[in-house]
This record gives structure tokens, C-alpha cells and sequence, in this order.
């Protein structure tokens, strides 16, 4: 519990604490020097791994920078981001090449065919040196489907652009791109209205 302070002691013994909390923080920050292009991962069964994504494409392009998105999956179904981002076609460029999502597929031979027309185009964009950021959104659950080759996806990555970022998201991602990225984060169900309250997707909070 939170205790104010109440003698001119105690302050002065917090204010010394956070000084010493201040300084080892600019030693740490002293050291980190690198500057590179990020390979980052997003999986987990829980909400926010491409909203997280779309939130580092807002702040590149609130940069000035260019940024690409691949939908992978989602491009059967409307999204707000998609209308949003709109706004900014001199910057960005977001191509949505998927039938929906997996549970709804009925043509494997189709969905494969799309997986490599997205694919194909995501690596234009990874060898074009205008782009500061790429999201490849469910490309982690285009793999878990083997609808593309892991190797070649892996190859591509790792021959990336020394100061290019790239965003993957979706569940399930495998153990080779985990090992691969520099930045991996999973988010982690603890409550969702779906399964406890049967709510159902709603406009500005999943699409």
C-alpha cells in the first residue's frame, strides 16, 4: 500500500532512490548503440497481435515513412484499419489477398494459389529500398497450414535489408521464425467475451 511520505527525511530518501534509479538507466541507455532493422514476431491465442502491428504502422507513418501490409488471411472481410489507413496512400500501401479466415476455407488448392500471389508480392516490397516497415499479417498461420515452404520464407528473412522492419503476426508461429527474430512477443488469453459472454466480433474492436 501506498504510503505518503510526511517528513522532509522521506522525501529526500525517495528522491535519492529515484536519482540512483535515474542514473543506472542512462548507464543502460549509454550502451545501446546498435540501430538496425528489426525482425519481429507477434503470436499467442490472445487478442492484439496485429493491432500491435498496426499500432508500428501508424507511428512509421506518423515518421514520414513508408510502410507495406500483406493480409494474408483477412482479405475476405472489412476492416476499419483498412479504411483508415486509406488516408495515407501516399505512404503506405496495403494489399489484402486472402479468402477470409482459415475455419472458413473450402478450397485448399485456392487458398495456397493466394498464399503465394501475397507472398510473391511481399518480397517485391522487402527488396524495394523505399520501404522503412513491412507488416506480413497471418503469415504465422499461413505457415502452420504449410501453405507456403518455411525455407524459402526463412531464406527471404534472413537476406532482408540490414535497417528494414518487419512485422509477422498470428498464432502459432514456428519454432525456426521464433528462433530467427530479434523480437518476439505472445499475447496470452486470460478473458475474452466470445468464449465467456458469447459476443459476438464487433466494428473498432476486432475489424
Amino acid at each position: 500500500m501506498y504510503k505518503k511520505p510526511e517528513t522532509d527525511e522521506e522525501i529526500q530518501q525517495i528522491n535519492e532512490k529515484s536519482h540512483r534509479r535515474q542514473q543506472v538507466r542512462q548507464r543502460i541507455l549509454a550502451k545501446k548503440v546498435v540501430e538496425k532493422g528489426l525482425l519481429i514476431v507477434h503470436t499467442g491465442n490472445g487478442k492484439g497481435k496485429s493491432t500491435a502491428a498496426f499500432g508500428m504502422v501508424l507511428r512509421s507513418l506518423g515518421h514520414g515513412f513508408r510502410v507495406g501490409i500483406i493480409q494474408f488471411i483477412k482479405g475476405g472481410w472489412y476492416s476499419g484499419e483498412r479504411t483508415a489507413l486509406e488516408k495515407f496512400s501516399d505512404q503506405l500501401t496495403m494489399r489484402c489477398l486472402g479468402d477470409g479466415f482459415t475455419w472458413e476455407t473450402k478450397n485448399v488448392v485456392q487458398d495456397s494459389e493466394n498464399a503465394y500471389q501475397a507472398w510473391n508480392i511481399a518480397k517485391d516490397m522487402i527488396n524495394d529500398p523505399s520501404y522503412h516497415l513491412i507488416v506480413l499479417d497471418e503469415l504465422n498461420i499461413v505457415l502452420r497450414y504449410n501453405l507456403l515452404p518455411i525455407d524459402e520464407v526463412l531464406q527471404t528473412l534472413k537476406s532482408k535489408r540490414v535497417d528494414l522492419h518487419i512485422v509477422i503476426t498470428g498464432r502459432h508461429a514456428k519454432p525456426e521464425l521464433i528462433e530467427l527474430a530479434d523480437l518476439v512477443t505472445e499475447m496470452k488469453i486470460i478473458k475474452h467475451p466470445f468464449r465467456q459472454q458469447n459476443v459476438k466480433a464487433q466494428a473498432g474492436i476486432e475489424f
